[in-house]
């Protein structure tokens, strides 16, 4: 994640682009819906956005023109669903390529679409699966935050071994090298996203309890949700 500033050819990057542009379209509708009709979200929008900043942005460098951090992504997503996850992440990365710069403008559709598309997408289709199978609240929680941020560093592989396919064994042989380092660092740091998001819904479930029943994250009357069983 956080391809740097000018590293994907411009075709690439004006692709990504394109393909990250009508989600995030989509995520502004939800977004303006939600604060329209449920105004009281507003902090808790805020709170989720602020979370995705302070955890992307803690770096850890990488040999492959990228960097390995948490993306934060799971939490919003969970809360607020996907769509509006695709917009408080490209406000994140946003802000990050230009006050920090973490990433980049010319990759900033490509990082959107790791991160704020396809992250909170694959994390709460993990965390639903697992709350329908009759899973605890806090183990879904921490499958859905673990598999957010994972897949986001499996698409920023794809969008880098396509850029720059391996000269004998092709875009196979790129994905398998950049997919194999981001790994060394990307598990342990998923776990470790996955048990503090654990740690901030049992924040919320015992301060925003009436906020958290009315998105569907706890079941009203159903103390025992909110401490995972």
């Amino acid at each position: 994640m956080h391809i740097a500033e000018g590293y994907l050819p411009p075709l690439h990057a004006a692709a990504w682009g394109v393909a990250a542009a009508p989600f995030v379209v989509h995520g502004v509708r939800a977004l303006t819906r939600e604060v329209k009709d449920h105004p009281e979200s507003t902090l808790l929008l805020g709170a989720s956005g602020a979370f995705t900043f302070v955890l992307s942005a803690l770096k850890i460098p990488s040999v492959t023109g990228s960097c390995s951090h948490p993306t934060g992504t799971g939490l919003g997503a969970i809360l607020f669903r996907p769509p509006i996850m695709a917009v408080l992440g490209t406000i994140t990365l946003l802000f990050q390529a230009l006050l920090l710069a973490h990433g980049g403008l010319t990759t900033l559709g490509a990082n959107v679409f790791s991160l704020a598309i396809v992250g909170p997408w694959a994390g709460y289709g993990v965390y639903r699966l697992l709350r329908r199978s009759g899973v605890p609240l806090m183990v879904a929680v921490f499958f859905g935050a673990f598999m957010a941020d994972l897949s986001t560093y499996c698409v920023t592989s794809v969008q880098l071994a396509l850029a720059f396919p391996d000269p004998s064994s092709g875009l196979v042989g790129a994905l398998a090298k950049f997919g194999g380092i981001f790994a060394l660092t990307q598990i342990p740091l998923a776990i470790s996203e996955g048990l503090l998001t654990v740690l901030v819904m049992r924040l919320l479930s015992q301060s925003s309890k009436g906020d958290l029943t009315r998105l569907g994250v706890l079941v009203a009357g159903a103390k025992k949700e909110a401490v995972g069983r």
